[in-house]
């Protein structure tokens, strides 16, 4: 009963792990997929620059998600 207990506990009070730069892109690109459209165009700089592209602010940003759709394929090649 006490290891249940102890397991149960850490389930649901344990912190999710961080997404990676990559993981993170693959969500945005999946939601862009889905029919969603980036809100924050920040945000999706962000993640660009995380993955080590260069963004200039005054890109549009389809421009910079179909850079971070080239850098996912390309990872998605190494896998």
């Amino acid at each position: 009963m006490k290891t249940g207990l102890l397991l149960w506990v850490r389930q649901r009070f344990a912190r999710p792990r961080p997404l990676t730069d990559i993981e993170r892109a693959r969500q945005l690109i999946d939601a862009i997929d889905r029919g969603g459209i980036p809100l924050n165009p920040a945000r999706v700089n962000a993640i660009a620059r995380d993955l080590g592209l260069e963004v200039s602010r005054k890109a549009p940003v389809e421009e910079t998600v179909e850079r971070i759709r080239g850098c996912v394929l390309r990872h998605r090649e190494w896998d």
